[in-house]
């Protein structure tokens, strides 16, 4: 049974929510993924490599430690994700400003494979939004966006990756 919280003056009360948040979260997470990766596998990319490229366009050259704080990952986990990348001649990790540090920049190849894959984020992004109504994905997105302002202080930011 719900129970009913009284709103603040002027606002209509909402019933409590209940079951867990974080397993609702992760079940869509892992359907949307879904449609993502299913979209993205068209082209040879999983979904995060599609935002790894993304990213590293958007702010390269990048050191390591700044990528990962932008796509909040940690460092071991950036590492794995920059392999077959790197490996596939899309990313490239060259010397920074002295000797102990890296720059990660994307290649020409890099750029061709992530335009070709941004035609099939788009395809998915608008499945997506055809799938639940636009007006609801732009609630979505601002009930997101409010959520991560208030537990971590920093909305996403970036939409079109």
């Amino acid at each position: 049974m719900n129970k009913i919280h009284r709103p603040a003056p002027g606002l209509q009360a909402a019933p409590a929510p209940s079951g867990c948040t974080s397993f609702r979260l992760r079940r869509l997470q892992r359907c949307v993924s879904q449609r993502y990766d299913a979209e993205l596998a068209r082209c040879g990319l999983k979904t995060t490599q599609y935002s790894l490229l993304s990213h590293v366009l958007r702010l390269a050259p990048v050191r390591p430690a700044d990528l990962a704080q932008a796509m909040s990952l940690d460092a071991s986990t950036l590492t794995r994700n920059l392999k077959p990348l790197v490996s596939a001649g899309w990313l490239a990790v060259g010397p920074g400003a002295d000797d102990r540090s890296r720059l990660i920049t994307i290649t020409r190849a890099g750029r061709a494979k992530r335009s070709e894959a941004q035609r099939h984020w788009r395809a998915a992004q608008t499945a997506l939004d055809d799938a639940l109504g636009t007006a609801q994905v732009a609630a979505l997105h601002d009930l997101i966006d409010h959520a991560l302002e208030r537990l971590a202080g920093d909305p996403a930011a970036d939409d079109d990756e």
